[in-house]
């Protein structure tokens, strides 16, 4: 809760209270998550930055891109393994729900650098390829005999 917090507060007060766009707004939304993934207080390594981007999204749009988000990591989760593509299913519903309802570039832009930085620190589950759980795919793919 508080890895959200961390994040929401400062983006919500920064874009919606102050106003701030272009540059030194996509500053402040990516700041929370470099600072989480690579925290100076940890030498330099820090989490993986899932929730802390959660909070990002919640201080930039108000839960519209961040509740698409939550909702496509949740099916990402329950229908892939390993757990790093489910994170990337999650951008993808950002993105989508960016381009339909908020096709704003600095969204955008927050959203590229999101991706990259969620894709480095999954990059060990990102490059086993995604697999069905074995739940669904023997519930849904048993072969016919």
């Amino acid at each position: 809760m508080m890895d959200i917090s961390k994040s929401a507060a400062p983006v919500g007060l920064a874009y919606f209270n102050l106003g701030l766009r272009g540059l030194p707004m996509f500053l402040i939304a990516v700041a929370p998550i470099l600072g989480h993934v690579f925290s100076p207080f940890l030498r330099f390594r820090g989490g993986k930055g899932l929730s802390t981007a959660l909070g990002v999204w919640i201080g930039l749009t108000i839960w519209k891109a961040s509740l698409a988000g939550v909702i496509t990591v949740m099916i990402g989760i329950a229908l892939f393994t390993p757990p790093g593509w489910a994170v990337m299913l999650a951008l993808v519903g950002i993105l989508i729900t960016l381009l339909v309802w908020m096709p704003d570039p600095l969204l955008l832009m927050v959203l590229v650098s999101e991706t990259f930085i969620l894709a480095w620190t999954h990059r060990s589950d990102l490059s086993q390829r995604p697999r069905i759980r074995p739940w669904l795919a023997q519930r849904f793919f048993r072969s016919k005999d």
